[in-house]
């Protein structure tokens, strides 16, 4: 007689989720702040000769908030939000260090270009986001348009492109403001106060059970072998 060897068990893993707070509410307030004082400096509220401290506001306050905002989004698995997160975080350093270097009042085409390639990259994670989520998706979509104009502005040294990039700072700053209230609010709470329009995956991530959470999760970088 031939013996018939028993079927091997099949491998297992364990996989360990650590709870999260959002970062996203930090990472709005980062970019609000930005962007409110850069349109003062564009607006004329903050004089010329003051563009050195508004280059220290944006290295010292805006880029950490955002920079810690896009890490641990990406801890939290949310890809797009993190992407959209470090991209603000990298743009504002860098024009936070280029007014630092540069005389007062002038423009660059460096940071002109740079401004312009970051406005078209950071509709990478809004269509990654898709419709979810539209507020954060809204938000990020204006801070693209807001660094457009502020890019058009630093290549042609245009007083009327500065000040259309100093009004859309301003509507940036509000709609930043209202979506990290919402956001914090939404998720200390587990349902909003003010409208977020979440709808399919985002409202799923939001109100759905325990299995629309991890149903996927063996897909995900970190967890399968290859990115």
């Amino acid at each position: 007689m031939t013996g018939i060897a028993p079927p091997r068990s099949a491998p297992s893993a364990v996989v360990h989720l650590r709870p999260l707070a959002t970062p996203l509410p930090m990472g709005f307030l980062g970019l609000a702040a930005g962007t409110f004082v850069v349109a003062g400096l564009q607006l004329g509220w903050v004089p010329q000769a003051q563009g050195n401290a508004v280059a220290l506001v944006l290295v010292a306050f805006v880029f950490p908030l955002q920079a810690v905002a896009a890490l641990l989004g990406f801890l939290c698995r949310d890809a797009a939000a993190a992407t959209g997160m470090a991209v603000l975080a990298g743009t504002w350093l860098s024009l936070g260090l280029i007014t630092l270097a540069g005389p007062p009042g002038t423009t660059s085409e460096a940071a002109g270009l740079l401004l312009v390639l970051s406005a078209l990259v950071l509709w990478v994670p809004v269509a990654a986001a898709g419709p979810g989520k539209p507020v954060a998706s809204g938000v990020i979509a204006l801070s693209s348009l807001r660094f457009a104009v502020t890019g058009v502005h630093e290549l042609s040294a245009s007083e009327t492109w500065k000040d259309t990039a100093g009004i859309v700072g301003l509507l940036l700053a509000a709609a930043a403001v209202y979506a990290a209230f919402a956001l914090a609010i939404e998720d200390q709470r587990r349902h909003p106060l003010l409208p977020t329009w979440r709808q399919g995956a985002g409202a799923a991530a939001m109100h759905g059970d325990w299995s629309d959470q991890t149903e996927e999760l063996v897909h995900e970088a970190g967890v399968r072998r290859q990115l």
